[in-house]
């Protein structure tokens, strides 16, 4: 930024840096910055806790905390943007138990929940995931879906699931919500899910070389051309 002074000459100005504290660490970063700016303006190098930086992936999961405010709260460090006196930590992996299963010997019924998973029967419906969810998901919701038997609710809720853990931190049922929605998905995909009259066929037009050109040309498209062609792609399907 550039502002003018009394002869008209363009001089620079500072820029406006408040406090934040890092991994316990106290540092001044420019106001505005993400997160993820700021800590790699503190000079932290990320090899984990970063991935793809738009909200996607949820490898930038963090948690921290405001001045005066006792709440612990949660964000993708991408998208959050920081405040003055802020406390903050990434969790770039959260522990949490994840079943082993053969999809193919299961049942797309509670029962099957009941026996990987009977954590998820512990709910005490407080609505801490949903809250911390940076996706805005109803995490109790697709739970609730679940001790019900309704899988495919549960599969459709939690779609845009990024697996970022949050949740899983402020369970007090201590259930990992993120690897019980993907076994709600599997079996609703496997096992619920509406077939395509068309896949079978697609499928061998692609294994016959049907669309090689029109593989060489999205992959030689910029990300700018692909992010538009994506937006104003077609969409012709229904969930129910």
């Amino acid at each position: 930024m550039r502002e003018e002074s009394e002869k008209g000459e363009k001089k620079p100005t500072k820029e406006k840096r408040i406090p934040v504290f890092i991994m316990g660490q106290k540092y001044e970063v420019p106001e505005g910055f993400t997160i993820l700016n700021a800590i790699e303006y503190a000079g932290y190098q990320l090899k984990r806790g970063v991935g793809c930086r738009e909200g996607f992936c949820g490898a930038c999961a963090t948690v921290y905390r405001l001045p005066g405010d006792y709440k612990l709260r949660g964000g993708l460090a991408c998208q959050t943007v920081v405040q003055p006196g802020m406390y903050i930590t990434q969790i770039p992996f959260t522990p949490a138990q994840k079943a082993t299963y053969d999809i193919e010997k299961l049942k797309p019924d509670v029962t099957t929940f009941q026996k990987f998973y009977p954590e998820v029967f512990r709910c005490l419906g407080c609505n801490a995931c949903s809250k911390v969810c940076p996706q805005e998901l109803d995490v109790m919701g697709y739970i609730q879906a679940i001790m019900r038997g309704d899988i495919q609710m549960a599969a459709n809720m939690s779609f845009d699931c990024i697996m970022c853990g949050l949740c899983t931190m402020r369970c007090p049922a201590e259930m990992a919500q993120y690897n019980i929605a993907i076994l709600a998905r599997r079996l609703y995909g496997r096992y619920l899910s509406p077939k395509s009259e068309f896949l079978e066929v697609r499928l061998k037009e692609i294994e016959e070389g049907k669309f090689e050109e029109q593989f060489k040309e999205i992959m030689s498209l910029s990300k700018e051309e692909l992010r538009k062609r994506y937006v104003e792609r077609d969409i012709n399907f229904k969930i129910t």
